[in-house]
């Protein structure tokens, strides 16, 4: 384990803190303390442990309720959680994992066994961390979602989006921002569809979010997209003698979007999409779709 390596033990009874402190930083492992559920999200909003061990029974707020909290937090959630019990019965274990914990050591803690499974979770925790880091450097603005349409965690550039959305947004809140919160639960409902989409126009901003591969159990990976469309609509129109909704609607139409998706957009019926079309085709000279995509890619690649 790494001398940066910093855990924060959550216990209520002293001996036992002091025991795994002692234990750990001996390690040379930096440790936090906390000794109660209270006093554990006090504290998490000042600092961010790598490795939580968490008691799983104690006064107050539970050790179970508390890694609730700390998973609805996608600040926080991140971080794995180890519980320590006294508890043996399967539904105990059962309610533990239920909570988002990664693991679980009974009581009286061995040590060796603790020290071997601290060590596989934060080398989990550093490689979980390395790739969404590399995802957010790599530019991609993707939103992980829990199957109530919970914020799991998000790149930058996805919480960057997010915030021009709706200024107030935070990613403490653990939700998408209002704006996108039914498109993300309509997603969620179609994600057995390869490659589900769904679109919006808010402000002017055309926001597009799409269904990727599920990144882990109960974990939906979206990509969330601004097309920046008023410079390319103004030279669609310009060189092509279109109207500002026609040249919407051919611009929507080189990013392979169908009529009804298009109509969502928009805010006009699937019909009217189509009589647009109609005219776009006839002003380009064209008669097909691909013919109309091909010439309006060509045009803005220049």
């Amino acid at each position: 384990m790494s001398t940066k390596d910093c855990i924060l033990v959550v216990d209520d009874n002293p001996e036992s803190l002091r025991f795994l402190v002692d234990t750990l930083e001996a390690q040379g492992i930096s440790v936090l303390i906390a000794r109660s559920g209270e006093a554990t999200l006090e504290l998490l909003k000042e600092a961010l442990p790598d490795l939580i061990l968490m008691d799983a029974v104690m006064p107050g707020i539970s050790g179970l309720e508390t890694t609730r909290t700390i998973k609805r937090n996608t600040a926080t959630a991140h971080i794995p959680v180890i519980f320590m019990t006294g508890l043996n019965e399967p539904e105990h274990v059962v309610a533990a994992f239920g909570t988002g914990g990664v693991d679980y050591v009974r009581k009286p803690v061995v040590i060796d066994e603790l020290l071997a499974r601290i060590r596989v979770h934060l080398a989990n925790a550093r490689q979980s961390y390395r790739s969404r880091l590399a995802l957010g450097l790599a530019g991609r603005s993707l939103v992980a979602l829990g199957g109530d349409a919970a914020v799991i965690w998000c790149t930058p550039q996805a919480e960057s989006l997010f915030t021009r959305l709706e200024p107030d947004w935070t990613a403490d809140g653990g939700r998408m921002p209002l704006a996108l919160e039914r498109l993300a639960h309509q997603l969620l409902a179609e994600q057995a569809v390869p490659q589900a989409s769904r679109s919006i126009e808010i402000d002017g901003m055309a926001i597009a979010l799409a269904v990727l591969e599920a990144d882990r159990p109960g974990e939906t990976l979206i990509r969330v997209t601004e097309a920046r469309e008023d410079g390319k609509i103004a030279a669609l129109q310009k060189h092509h003698g279109l109207t500002r909704r026609e040249a919407e609607v051919l611009l929507w139409v080189s990013y392979g979007k169908t009529n009804r998706t298009i109509s969502e957009i928009l805010g006009i019926s699937p019909r009217t999409v189509n009589k647009h079309l109609e005219q776009v085709f006839r002003k380009l000279g064209v008669e097909t779709r691909a013919a109309a995509t091909a010439m309006a890619v060509r045009y803005l690649a220049d």
